[in-house]
């Protein structure tokens, strides 16, 4: 017994030294500080990559939400899609949406390199989207010395819609920044909190229409595809290749008190052709503007974090600076009998060369007014109360054009004349607002309400004549309409 109780003890204590020699050759775990270390040069959440100069932070958010009266489309908006309020109307819509953030910044010598990345989903679901459409990126941009190059947000931007409602699509704006813009812009800070920047972008297209005997290359032979306002034309038809890119430029101040801005853009008109081919021979290449201005004044006098903010934008040739969500450029809607519509473009032109009738391209004016106020009825509730509108109108000859495409007039080009009644300028104006529960700093529960107008342009006798007719609507008459449309969305954020 004695002998096996020595056996035991001895091979237990070979075993301890044997296992005590193997842990001496594994590494020895390093403190925490040695793998992460806090970088506070640019904020919360920040920490050094290990064997660098450089600061990372990742970050991002995960979003669900649906909608009731949307017509389908988030970014197209009720009265901007290829439907009607009819048997195939999808009213109810859903949204999910996830983003993963990467914020890469080190000093040089001429100030802080940062790269920016933002990828994820995001569905537009009627209830039958495919997981694989969902794939999603709205930043990818890299800033230096007061440069910023990629995908990132308009310098022309001042309204934040998207700040104030949730379906800040549905209503009319210059709002970039749910999707993003290509930019290549320098800024200069000037002091004060003032700064200016001077920025190329990619082109703000709506459409050309061109009213010539045949279809012009890239372009339609009438104000609708296929000869209908169903599905609306799309950005971009009617124009030639990108030659240019719009020219936009700002002066802004941002102090306690809040923020200002002037901002005007440069835009470039390149029309398709009179005719089929390039021997017909196409208008002279012109510039369209925009410009516009805004003010946000902090009210916490009222309530901590109270704000008011407004605009006013006016343009001549670049109407898409006015609705930039929006993913098409006409608008119709249907309800029973009535039909309203709107052609969205931003110049016509029509004739031939040969007859002695060509046009330039004439170009659209419009203007529109934004207007919010957010209120905090306590630190964790607060609700935007929004106002939008906008106006649309066409010269006479450029009116003459679309009212004979449209069957209320004669002629082409500059010896076009329109039908009496016939009247194509329209415009849109919404409310809306939104309430939301800041339930913590990065995770919040929200509704909102929106109402919606669209005010026709006019027929003779506001008799749909034949080209305006959408197939299997019934509709008889023009009319203007209107819709509303409810969301709830829950919200959480990966960092505070």
């Amino acid at each position: 017994m004695k002998m096996v109780r020595s056996l035991l003890l001895g091979s237990a204590a070979g075993l301890v030294a044997v296992t005590a020699g193997q842990a001496a050759d594994l590494p020895v775990k390093a403190r925490p500080v040695q793998y992460v270390k806090i970088c506070s040069l640019y904020g919360a959440g920040f920490y050094y990559m290990p064997g660098t100069d450089m600061c990372l932070k990742i970050g991002g958010w995960v979003r669900a939400e649906a909608t009731y009266g949307i017509n389908g489309s988030s970014t197209s908006g009720t009265f901007q899609t290829g439907d009607y309020n009819g048997r195939s109307t999808n009213n109810l819509w859903t949204r999910e949406r996830g983003y993963i953030t990467a914020d890469a910044r080190e000093q040089t010598a001429y100030g802080v390199a940062r790269g920016y990345i933002a990828v994820g989903i995001s569905s537009n679901n009627t209830g039958n989207e495919a997981p694989s459409a969902q794939f999603s990126s709205n930043r990818a941009y890299v800033q230096w010395a007061g440069f910023t190059a990629g995908l990132a947000v308009s310098f022309f931007d001042f309204y934040p819609a998207a700040a104030y409602l949730y379906r800040a699509g549905n209503l009319p704006s210059e709002d970039t920044g749910d999707g993003g813009w290509w930019v290549w812009a320098y800024t200069a800070q000037l002091g004060g909190g003032v700064s200016a920047t001077l920025s190329a972008e990619e082109p703000r297209r709506a459409q050309i229409i061109a009213m010539s005997p045949g279809p012009g290359v890239g372009g339609p032979a009438s104000p609708f595809s296929n000869g209908t306002l169903l599905p609306p034309v799309t950005n971009g038809e009617g124009y030639g290749g990108w030659q240019s890119p719009d020219i936009v430029g700002n002066l802004r101040i941002d102090q306690a008190w809040g923020s200002a801005q002037v901002m005007a853009a440069a835009h470039q008109l390149n029309p398709a052709l009179y005719g089929a081919t390039p021997i017909t021979g196409h208008p002279g290449d012109q510039f369209g503007w925009v410009a516009g201005g805004g003010i946000k004044i902090n009210t916490p006098f009222i309530s901590p974090g109270d704000n008011v903010i407004g605009q006013v934008l006016y343009t001549e040739g670049a109407t898409k600076y006015l609705w930039a969500p929006s993913s098409n450029t006409s608008s119709v809607v249907v309800d029973g009998a009535d039909e309203a519509f709107g052609v969205g473009t931003d110049c016509v032109y029509g004739g031939t060369l040969a007859a002695g009738t060509a046009t330039g391209c004439l170009m659209t004016t419009a203007w529109e007014v934004d207007a919010a106020y957010e209120h905090y009825w306590t630190p964790q509730w607060h609700q935007s109360f929004v106002v939008s509108y906008m106006d649309e109108s066409y010269s006479s000859g450029a009116n003459a054009m679309l009212c004979a495409a449209e069957g209320a007039g004669a002629g082409a080009g500059s010896a076009a004349v329109a039908a009496a009644g016939c009247n194509n300028n329209w415009g849109f104006w919404g409310v809306g607002s939104r309430l939301q529960w800041d339930v913590t700093k990065s995770f919040y529960i929200g509704v909102e309400a929106i109402y919606q107008q669209e005010i026709s342009g006019t027929l003779p006798g506001n008799a749909l004549t034949a080209p305006l007719t959408l197939a299997n609507s019934g509709a008889l008459s023009v009319a203007n309409e209107s819709n509303w449309n409810f969301t709830i969305r829950m919200h959480k954020d990966f960092l505070p």
